[in-house]
Parts: structure tokens; sequence; C-alpha cells
């Protein structure tokens, strides 16, 4: 990765806002409770301390350590059911099954074969009925298309948009 987030992280707290509208709107719409959440490169927590204000469990895996150490300071001072690991999407792999998948602005960052594994590799941890949300750079969505195409298990596509794909397992 060209980017230094570690340090940018280190150095300034909160570094990349508020979680977005697109993933606000999906996590607040949904009728359920108490899923467990991969947010994969999940940073200082954006999406993990929302989702966890909304009742969930989430796993954040992100390459810098400042940032995890960041988001379970958070997750202590508000008692949120967070967990974190750092680590390198690229050769980490899930040790257990998650409702939803959510790669924020993540994948991106990767070069093309990493980011097909990383999705790859992590399908297989999905829970039957759970979501898959990718946002990323729309010449991207393409390659996640294919896989889910080639997924024998079945997938609806809810949303396929300006760079956000919500995938629903059948």
């Amino acid at each position: 990765m060209a980017y230094n987030y570690d340090k940018l992280y280190r150095e300034t707290p909160d570094a990349l806002g508020a979680p977005s509208p697109e993933i606000t709107a999906f996590f607040t719409g949904l009728k359920a409770q108490g899923l467990h959440v991969l947010d994969a490169g999940c940073g200082q927590g954006r999406d993990a301390l929302f989702i966890a204000r909304l009742g969930h469990r989430v796993t954040g895996v992100d390459l810098s350590p400042h940032g995890i150490r960041d988001m379970l300071d958070a997750a202590a001072k508000e008692d949120l059911d967070i967990t974190g690991a750092a680590a390198d999407l690229t050769d980490w792999a899930p040790k257990e099954d998650y409702d939803i998948l959510l790669f924020d602005r993540t994948l991106h960052m990767l070069a093309a074969p990493d980011r097909r594994a990383v999705l790859t590799r992590c399908l297989p941890h999905l829970r039957p009925g759970g979501w898959v949300l990718i946002s990323d750079e729309k010449p991207n969505l393409e390659d996640f298309r294919r896989i889910f195409a080639a997924d024998p298990k079945g997938w609806r596509t809810e949303q396929d948009s300006r760079g956000l794909l919500l995938m629903k397992r059948a």
C-alpha cells in the first residue's frame, strides 16, 4: 500500500471522518440486530463503531496497528462488541462466519489479483442469507461481479451503482 495509513492514524484522531451515507443507510435499514459483521480494512473503526452502536458484533481487520488500537480503545469506552486484528488482508483469512462482509473503500488499495483473492477467500465465511457490501472504484466492480457470478452458492444483486455493490446470498 503506497499511503501510510498507520502514520495518519497515529497522528490524526478520527482521520477518515464519519461513515458514508450509503453504509449508514444500509445498516440503519436492517431489521435484525446482533448480526456478526466483518469490517475488512476498518482503519480506526469509522464503520465498525457505528455498526456496533446499532447492536451488532463487529470484527475489524486492518493493516494499521494504530488504527486497530484506536478502534478498540473507542469500543472499550462505550462497551461495544468489537474485536480487532492488525493484519494484512492479503495474508489474513477469516476463522469464523459472518452475517455481513463489509469492504468500504478498501479493496481498491490492493493489486487486482490480491483484491480478487481477498474477496474470494472471505465469501465462504458468509452465512446463508448474508450480505456483502463493497464500496470501491467503479472500474473494479466488474471483477467483483464476475466472482459472484462464478460462485455456485447463488447471489442476488440488491444495488449496483456509483461504486457501490450490495450482494445478498441466496
